[in-house]
């Protein structure tokens, strides 16, 4: 059965916006990535990864709470542990409470490399966003954004 709801076409401010989004959500991660890549061995997913990491109880999560939290697929995020494993950065280890599930740790090389790199994700990210938020209402956009990323 059709859905009943009419369609309404954006409006010139919405698509402008909806179109501004979408460049920015592929060209963050382009930009940050080779700022990153740039002087240290690893991107800025992997970094997120790290941080995340670091923010929690015994520095572990779940693989697919760790992708979820990261905005990756279970394979994407499998692909990115697999790269921060080779570097000794993390490690898998089964999970107590339900063997099926993997457990992703943060080793203490890999606090180090966070410490490290975070200097270098700061700078790319007040360079690619925060310069040019003068005289905008950030605490309001952070708002806009988490509305957005609401389920």
């Amino acid at each position: 059965m059709p859905d009943a709801t009419p369609v309404i076409p954006l409006d010139p401010d919405e698509e402008a916006f909806l179109r501004a989004l979408g460049t920015v959500m592929a060209l963050l991660p382009r930009v940050v990535d080779a700022d990153m890549l740039g002087e240290l061995p690893i991107s800025g997913v992997e970094y997120t990864v790290l941080m995340h990491l670091s923010e929690v109880p015994h520095h572990q999560l779940r693989m697919s709470e760790l992708a979820h939290a990261c905005g990756l697929s279970l394979s994407g995020m499998t692909r990115v542990v697999n790269r921060l494993e080779s570097q000794s950065l993390v490690t898998r280890q089964k999970c107590p409470e339900d063997g099926r599930a993997w457990l992703v740790v943060l080793t203490g090389p890999g606090r180090k490399m966070l410490e490290r790199a975070w200097p270098t994700n700061l700078a790319s990210v007040r360079r690619h966003v925060f310069s040019r938020l003068d005289g905008c209402d950030v605490a309001a956009a952070a708002e806009v954004l988490r509305r957005i990323a609401a389920p």
